[in-house]
């Protein structure tokens, strides 16, 4: 197992994205940290984690909270004993008729719920866990979930894609930064994922799904998963000399302009 004896602490790790990120490391040996703002689908990602033969813990955490993120990554090096890999992958984003909104209508109070935990959330966490690494003398790995909203920009979602902006320059920072302590730092950037909805989709997002897919070179929309296997692969022994850089996983949707008809 290529995670075996390693600690991997996944943030919003309770469903979608993070939940198979935490599966896919305690799938391959490593002690799983499951850490979700909601208790109840932490406790559950945890317990299929077990399920499947790994080993797993939950906690409940606010990743913009600093004393609650220092007290939380203290809990789990004590638990674990150290922490080898990070992946900050909570984030808010734009779903709700009150969260798309144009720049000009977006409240002061949405702006920095967005920055508070996509991009201070990831800074405190990347904080903690990078200062256990270098007492340990773990070369760690820490791995932020961006968007291919940093680089494209949409209307009414200008929170999330300054936010995720952010947090790719963070990457960067961070990674020259922690480069001289043997500890890399990558984000993976996902396209449109298509995750289990809580409700009816609704026609705005069905015609928004419909769209995107039409720029998509594979002709699918992304899944979990394919988010896991490119964290997984960042997060390895073999990804030591890769750091400060930004997988895609769109399905090569930033590649080019495949609605366009054939250049003549």
């Amino acid at each position: 197992m290529r995670f075996a004896g390693k600690v991997a602490l996944v943030t919003g790790a309770g469903k979608n994205i993070g939940a198979a990120i935490a599966r896919a490391f305690g799938a391959e040996g490593a002690a799983v940290a499951v850490v979700d703002i909601d208790s109840s689908s932490a406790e559950e990602t945890a317990r299929k984690i077990k399920a499947d033969g790994g080993s797993a813990f939950a906690w409940t955490l606010d990743v913009g909270d600093a004393s609650a993120v220092a007290e939380i990554v203290s809990q789990v090096q004590r638990h674990f004993g150290t922490i080898h890999s990070l992946v900050n992958n909570a984030a808010l984003v734009t779903r709700t008729s009150d969260t798309i909104t144009t720049i000009l209508e977006t409240s002061e109070e949405i702006w920095d719920q967005f920055f508070r935990v996509n991009v201070k959330g990831a800074f405190l966490m990347s904080r903690e866990v990078s200062r256990i690494m270098i007492r340990s003398e773990v070369r760690g790995r820490i791995v932020n979930i961006t968007s291919v909203a940093a680089e494209s920009a949409r209307i009414g979602a200008g929170h999330y894609c300054c936010s995720k902006a952010a947090l790719a320059m963070f990457t960067r920072v961070l990674a020259l930064e922690l480069a001289p302590h043997g500890i890399t730092v990558n984000a993976v950037s996902p396209g449109f994922i298509q995750v289990p909805q809580s409700g009816p989709v609704t026609a705005a997002r069905k015609e928004y799904m419909e769209a995107f897919l039409k720029g998509v070179p594979v002709n699918r929309h992304g899944r979990p998963e394919d988010i896991a296997r490119a964290v997984l692969f960042l997060a390895e022994e073999g990804s030591e000399y890769i750091t400060g850089e930004s997988i895609r996983v769109d399905g090569g949707a930033l590649a080019g302009r495949t609605f366009l008809p054939k250049s003549a």
